[in-house]
């Protein structure tokens, strides 16, 4: 709407009295202003490239503000892309330093949202308290099953017809955040846990995207520990 943007702080002003009345927590966000993302990656790229190439097509209606990541190894991707890039080792007697450093990357970057594309470290609730419900994780299991580490290791154990991915948002509880999206792919006792890692990595990447797409699109209510998703 033509004028939209000047009458924005209006806008707010009019609907604090309703929202106030009713006790309800809001936001207004002009969809002209594009999101920017901070995305974290370890040593696999899928997910990463999907978001750069979606990024690149226009699908993903945002802008990619800089790339995080705890290994040197994406570099290459970032910079054939155009986005910064910043290494910053985590082990663990450096990880609330290297946490600093990662919110002050993100806060100079402007980024309004973080992604982690295969980040493999857990963030500490001091840095998940900093952008509560704006952390989006892919975790490489059909949630609630198989839980934190090597899940198509703990799939294959059990034997599984279905694997799955699930982006969520993370909060202090591991792998426990309000789930955004899902899917789902069969497969057999043909297949060994390697299969399972190579079917698994085209979900993940799909699932993940799916949910950033939704983030940046403002169709996401968090309501607890469950989500409205309005497609």
């Amino acid at each position: 709407m033509e004028g939209l943007s000047d009458r924005l702080e209006s806008l707010k002003a009019d609907f604090a009295a309703v929202a106030s009345q009713f006790e309800m927590t809001w936001t207004l966000s002009p969809a002209s202003r594009k999101k920017r993302l901070a995305i974290f990656v370890s040593k696999e790229d899928h997910c990463l490239l999907e978001l750069l190439w979606q990024w690149q097509a226009g699908d993903l209606d945002a802008d990619i503000a800089v790339i995080v990541s705890n290994h040197p190894d994406m570099k290459p991707i970032a910079d054939s892309f155009g986005v910064p890039y910043h290494y910053i080792p985590v082990t663990a007697d450096t990880k609330a330093e290297a946490e600093r450093r990662q919110i002050e990357t993100v806060a100079a970057s402007q980024a309004d949202v973080i992604i982690l594309a295969r980040y493999m470290q857990i963030l500490s609730p001091w840095f998940i308290e900093h952008y509560r419900n704006r952390i989006i994780n892919i975790h490489h299991s059909f949630l609630p099953a198989f839980v934190g580490g090597k899940p198509y290791a703990q799939a294959y154990n059990r034997g599984v017809k279905l694997i799955g991915a699930t982006a969520h948002y993370v909060t202090e509880e591991l792998d426990g955040g309000p789930i955004i999206e899902q899917d789902v792919q069969r497969v057999s006792h043909r297949d060994n846990a390697g299969d399972l890692k190579r079917i698994g990595r085209h979900i993940e990447r799909i699932v993940l995207a799916r949910a950033v797409v939704w983030h940046v699109e403002d169709r996401i209510l968090v309501h607890a520990n469950k989500t409205v998703v309005f497609n």
